[in-house]
């Protein structure tokens, strides 16, 4: 028997031997069971705790967008391009930034190419226009339409994964975009009607906690929060990741990191560049972390000056 532990302390129980059931769309489930999505995930370089590999099962089967909160640099975006190296889905990603509007989110007109077939139908030696009518059916049609990210997943034949980077950068009024495509997953087009998803995307938001998101948004997500990992769990990610490290200098190397992430500093360091800084050492053939070490090798931890000189007093009062 296989239990999930659904938010708000709800459990699906399901028998190993029911078979694969179906999404909130009748389509199979791509995922078994959260035990075989930790596997998975594993095998693709990313190493998910039992909560991660729950909410990301439930996301597939029950059809809904997943939005993963922490901060920066805990490996939120990695997640979604780990699910789709391991599913073999394809990625489409969304890029949020301030500005960030319709026409690059969603779908925008070949403005340049209608003009170039306006000009293209004039007929007759006074240069006279087809009905208009007519021309209109011709250039706001599917060779003129020019797919963003959104409009791309929901129209992708196959099953995709679909990433919302950041979406807390976007502008309150862009967000309600979303809610459109996340509800229903389908995109109005007025000039072509309303475009239906043959397939369920599945979906990852991403926020780094930059604003609040509106409860609308949330009402439709499913939630996970990604902390930066223990001691423990960032040393398994560091040794699947450095192959060769030793585990006494993994474990100094994630000890430090820790104690970094303590300081007050503009961006505390992430697991990636705990990993670089990881291979570096290994590269140099280090034995153990020194605070003289530590010092000369910060900049591949830390990416603003004020931080390393912070850090690196901090480290020269402790020899």
């Amino acid at each position: 028997m296989t239990t999930i532990r659904v938010r708000g302390g709800a459990r699906v129980n399901r028998r190993p031997d029911q078979g694969r059931p179906e999404q909130a769309d009748g389509q199979p489930h791509r995922f078994v069971s959260p035990e075989l999505v930790g596997r998975l995930l594993k095998d693709a370089g990313y190493l998910a705790n039992e909560r991660i590999s729950s909410v990301v099962y439930l996301g597939d089967a029950l059809g809904k967008p997943v939005l993963v909160e922490g901060p920066a640099g805990t490996g939120k975006t990695e997640l979604a391009k780990s699910v789709a190296r391991m599913s073999g889905m394809r990625l489409i990603r969304l890029q949020c930034y301030e500005g960030l509007d319709e026409a690059k989110a969603l779908y925008e007109w070949n403005y340049k190419k209608q003009l170039l077939r306006i000009q293209a139908e004039r007929t007759g030696s006074q240069g006279e226009m087809v009905e208009w009518n007519e021309l209109e059916a011709d250039i706001f049609s599917e060779e003129f339409l020019l797919a963003r990210p959104l409009l791309s997943a929901i129209r992708a034949p196959e099953p995709v994964v679909l990433l919302i980077d950041e979406v807390d950068r976007l502008d309150v009024e862009t967000e309600a975009l979303l809610l459109e495509v996340l509800s229903d997953y389908q995109v109005s087009i007025p000039e072509l009607g309303t475009v239906t998803s043959a397939q369920t995307p599945l979906v990852f938001l991403t926020s780094n906690n930059s604003r609040e998101l509106s409860e609308a948004l949330k009402r439709r997500c499913l939630y996970l929060y990604i902390d930066y990992p223990s001691v423990e769990r960032e040393q398994e990610i560091v040794l699947s990741h450095v192959p060769g490290i030793s585990g006494t200098l993994t474990s100094q190397i994630a000890g430090v990191v820790r104690s970094l992430r303590q300081l007050e500093l503009k961006k505390k360091p992430s697991v990636s560049e705990t990993i670089d800084w990881a291979q570096t050492l290994h590269l140099i053939g280090a034995e153990q972390v020194s605070n003289e070490l530590v010092i000369d090798t910060l900049h591949v931890l830390l990416k603003h000056q004020s931080d390393i000189e912070k850090a690196a007093a901090e480290f020269t009062a402790a020899r």
